[in-house]
């Protein structure tokens, strides 16, 4: 935990200033998506006969996710702060994924109401086992990666967006029944969404 402060720190300048930077408008947003990790294995969680697990990339696969957002835009991008938050149980384990994401996106018009966009992302990903049977175990770990999409005007105040986001991290969660010995340790290192966004400037 004390190697992620300095993120943290980071990502709360990096926050505060890019809101300061962008001074056309203000806006917050709501998200709902879908999302599809990558979750490994450790070996000696594969090798342990009596806790088979299955395939863990289908923990979290399609399933639905909802944010919130804060930002400020201008003619050229925006900058935003998205919360966003995602869980799923499969074949007797549950995961819970948070991601804390500051974000950069460039426009570009293709139309009087129509923009292209695409950027990064930098931040943290929180990643829970919540498993019955086993005990809660969590771990924050980074989280980079970018974005694209096309964001439609739909009044002078609201747009409406869809996107895709693709993200590498290092969060990693161990397994251990209550009381028991570590069975092992699932470890997420990507995760794709898919989503929409309303956005309501002011």
């Amino acid at each position: 935990m004390k190697s992620l402060k300095p993120l943290l720190l980071a990502i709360t300048v990096f926050g505060a200033s890019s809101l300061a930077m962008a001074d056309d408008g203000t806006f917050a947003g709501l998200t709902y998506g879908q999302t599809s990790d990558k979750v490994k294995k450790s070996g000696l969680l594969s090798s342990n006969p009596d806790h088979a697990t299955g395939n863990t990339n289908s923990i979290i696969n399609k399933d639905g996710t909802w944010g919130v957002r804060l930002g400020q835009y201008n003619d050229q991008g925006r900058y935003y702060l998205t919360y966003d938050n995602v869980s799923n149980s499969h074949n007797g384990l549950k995961l819970r994924q948070e991601n804390l994401l500051g974000s950069y996106d460039l426009f570009y018009p293709v139309g009087s109401s129509t923009k292209l966009f695409g950027g990064a992302s930098a931040g943290i990903t929180k990643l829970s086992q919540e498993s019955s049977g086993y005990s809660r175990d969590t771990d924050v770990g980074y989280a980079v990666g970018l974005q694209a999409g096309v964001l439609q005007k739909v009044t002078d105040n609201t747009s409406v967006e869809l996107g895709y986001r693709y993200l590498r991290t290092n969060a990693a969660t161990e397994l251990a029944e209550h009381g028991g010995d570590k069975l092992g340790t699932l470890r997420l290192s990507s995760s794709a969404q898919t989503y929409l966004s309303a956005n309501y400037t002011f």
